[in-house]
């Protein structure tokens, strides 16, 4: 039945495509009063390597302080807000709804660390956290360490991150970015007397650590043109002279970063590759000592290490395609001296280890999901048991060793983000906080279900997806497949309530766990990169032709989401299957592959080599010229596409996605809505506010619901 009802839509569906084409042709002279795009000039800019000779007509978009550049995306911001003003009413419904279902007030669930309890707490109306803290216990006076809308106001973009407060809960220090590119500043406040001294840190990460002397601070500089993390210095905060240099990343293929054990005993150096890791290690008594290897590195050997209760654990692949836990006590870290923990399964991946005096938590991936294990120094192991066909659950803040609670999070496409502490000597858990929804969201009124698509070469691939029951019409609701599969990032399927506002439209929403990721193991994740790249693409299509045949959605109305790598996808998937979707957001998408890894000046290019290939090697440059989807390109019909990019991204540079689009207006054969939206005072991550961020998402979802069709259709929820 499914197959003659698809006959049936691919017949009404390339009926409704010739007509469509008829009447554009009869009706294109009436058009004089739509929007006119903007044109990118073309100025041929030839690349040669290999023999091969490529000409890309808008390298010139490179120019970020050009002023034709700024033009440019300033007039395509222009005619997207043109294109899509006739959506201006539901944007702002939308953004009231969802902005609507958060709690003005929000705060984190306390935590306990050297006598103080710490969280976090949001204003009504504000969009940027205070961050607080009590003495002794909860019903102490708050101490408002900082407030960040305070230290907001005047920028248009505002990132505080990496608080951190030293071993004599006296100062804190803490890393702002007030640009979107990364860059941070390092500030300091003495807690006691409330002053910020008069003392910065400029343009490095936010990745800092207090030594245990309560004066030495340790942090990561980035390199100032390809802003790899790739220096550690040492800061006397008492002292306030030059800052020292105690460890440089000279290997351009790796970054570096400085963190704490759970013991608080020691300081680590962390240097990290995509195939290779190494440590060292020094007291966090002696900031001033010598820093002494832990492992040296070895490529191809992955590992990561924490201390507690006297020994180090070590998560590693030595010997262990999907990782295992080790162990050694002793001055002698050495390899040779590690013993098994936990031992390699070739079904499970460890993914994360929490330590404890008596107990050791793993969080493991199987089947796709991930499972959560208590390890009792005495006894048998056990798993937290989680109730939802597909969920998310990890571990989160557990600063003290000397405790049997563990603080875990657990949710799912219909259950809000929870927190519970767990005893793991009696086997129960007290519920802390459930994330409120306000309004009358009810999740019985949702669906979640796990399903398997099987790939064009036979591997099944799985899917998560979620629909509202009252609202399903197997066949006819339509549906969006969000995908990523890149970097061995497993997507967890988690809660959101800003989604409510498609699935209480009709939308059914599905995540492709495709291959790329790493939800079913390393081998999933290597079968989804360099010269097996091309089965991230494949499967995502696959998963949304397996959806349309299946009755999940409406063939005419399948949507796509990706962003960043997940851009990529979507890049990809439009040049290989440009019929399958109706509408697709990309989102800052890194699309122009090759011309970005062969410049070794633009930030991540050499650290990802081991993920997508050095194109200096003609074998892997055919390959992934093969499907850049700025280079593959073609005259042919392509799905609605709203594109958004951030000018002061440092992660996928904002002039790919505008080359892309530009590349696309002058090629593609359709007259299907191009938007290019460029964010002029953000980077990767958008807008930074927690409110201002879902004007973002409303415009998305307004651009969805548009094409749907159902840009009229009042949600199901009364609340509105």
């Amino acid at each position: 039945m499914h197959r003659i009802l698809n006959q049936r839509r691919t017949v009404a569906r390339l009926t409704a495509v010739v007509l469509g084409t008829l009447l554009w042709s009869v009706a294109a002279p009436a058009l004089a009063d739509e929007p006119t795009p903007p044109e990118a000039d073309r100025r041929p800019h030839e690349i040669t390597i290999h023999g091969d000779t490529r000409v890309d007509p808008y390298y010139w978009l490179r120019g970020r302080e050009d002023p034709e550049v700024i033009d440019y995306l300033e007039a395509e911001n222009e005619y997207a807000e043109e294109v899509m003003a006739h959506t201006e009413d539901l944007q702002e419904e939308l953004f009231d709804e969802i902005v609507g279902r958060l709690d003005p007030d929000d705060s984190s669930v306390p935590y306990e660390l050297n006598g103080y309890w710490y969280y976090t707490r949001y204003e009504e109306g504000k969009d940027y956290p205070v961050y607080c803290r009590k003495k002794g216990n909860l019903d102490a006076p708050e101490e408002v360490m900082v407030d960040a809308n305070a230290l907001a106001e005047g920028h248009s973009y505002f990132a505080l991150r990496g608080l951190t407060v030293s071993s004599d809960n006296q100062m804190i220090a803490y890393a702002v970015d007030t640009v979107g590119r990364r860059e941070y500043t390092v500030h300091f406040e003495d807690l006691e007397t409330g002053e910020v001294l008069d003392q910065t840190i400029e343009d490095v990460t936010p990745n800092i650590v207090w030594a245990e002397d309560a004066r030495v601070l340790f942090y990561a500089a980035k390199d100032p043109q390809t802003l790899r993390s790739y220096q550690i210095w040492r800061h006397d905060v008492e002292r306030d002279d030059e800052d020292t240099l105690v460890h440089e990343e000279t290997d351009d293929i790796f970054s570096c970063y400085v963190t704490k054990t759970k013991s608080r005993e020691y300081l680590v150096i962390g240097s990290s590759h995509t195939l290779t890791s190494e440590h060292r290690i020094l007291s966090a008594d002696e900031p001033y000592g010598d820093w002494t290897v832990f492992e040296p590195r070895d490529r191809g050997h992955e590992y990561s290490i924490d201390h507690a209760a006297g020994r180090w654990v070590i998560r590693t692949n030595w010997d262990a395609h999907n990782f295992r836990l080790m162990e050694v006590a002793g001055d002698d870290t050495g390899r040779e001296n590690w013993t098994d923990v936990i031992a390699h399964r070739d079904d499970t991946l460890v993914e994360q280890f929490e330590l404890f005096s008596d107990f050791l938590v793993v969080r493991e991936r199987r089947g796709g999901l991930p499972h959560i294990v208590v390890h009792p120094d005495e006894g048998e192991a056990y798993s937290i048991e989680f109730a939802d066909p597909t969920y998310a659950a990890w571990i989160t803040t557990n600063p003290e060793v000397d405790t049997h609670t563990l603080r875990y999070v657990y949710t799912s496409m219909t259950t809000p983000s929870t927190t519970y502490d767990y005893d793991m000597r009696a086997r129960t858990q007290e519920l802390k906080k459930r994330t409120k929804v306000l309004g009358d969201f009810d999740p019985d009124d949702y669906q979640s279900r796990y399903l398997w698509a099987e790939a064009r070469d036979g591997t099944r691939v799985p899917i998560s997806l979620v629909y509202r029951k009252d609202l399903l019409d197997r066949g006819e609701n339509p549906l969006l497949l969000y995908g990523y599969g890149s970097y061995g990032s497993s997507m967890s399927a988690t809660f959101s309530s800003s989604r409510l506002s498609l699935l209480d439209r009709g939308f059914v929403w599905a995540i492709a766990h495709i291959r790329g990721g790493e939800e079913l193991g390393r081998e999933w994740y290597e079968d989804g990169k360099l010269l097996n790249k091309m089965n991230t693409f494949t499967d995502f299509i696959d998963c949304g032709r397996y959806l349309a045949e299946e009755d999940w959605g409406d063939p005419d109305r399948l949507y796509a989401w990706g962003g960043s790598a997940g851009g990529l996808l979507m890049g990809a998937a439009v040049n290989m299957a440009p019929a399958l979707f109706d509408g697709v957001i990309a989102s800052v998408p890194f699309v122009d592959v090759v011309t970005t890894m062969l410049d070794e000046t633009i930030p991540l290019t050499t650290f990802e080599y081991d993920e997508w290939g050095n194109p200096n090697d003609p074998v892997y440059y055919e390959y992934m010229l093969s499907y850049s989807p700025y280079d593959q390109v073609e005259p042919q019909e392509y799905p609605h596409l709203l594109v958004a990019a951030g000018l002061h991204d440092s992660q996928v540079q904002y002039w790919e996605p505008a080359k892309w689009v530009a590349k696309l207006r002058a090629t593609k054969t359709d007259h299907n809505r191009l938007l290019l939206y460029t964010n002029m005072e953000a980077g990767h991550g958008g807008a930074s506010g927690r409110l201002s961020r879902q004007k973002e998402t409303a415009r998305n979802y307004a651009f969805l619901l548009d094409l749907a069709g159902v840009a009229d259709r009042a949600p199901a929820s009364s609340m509105y």
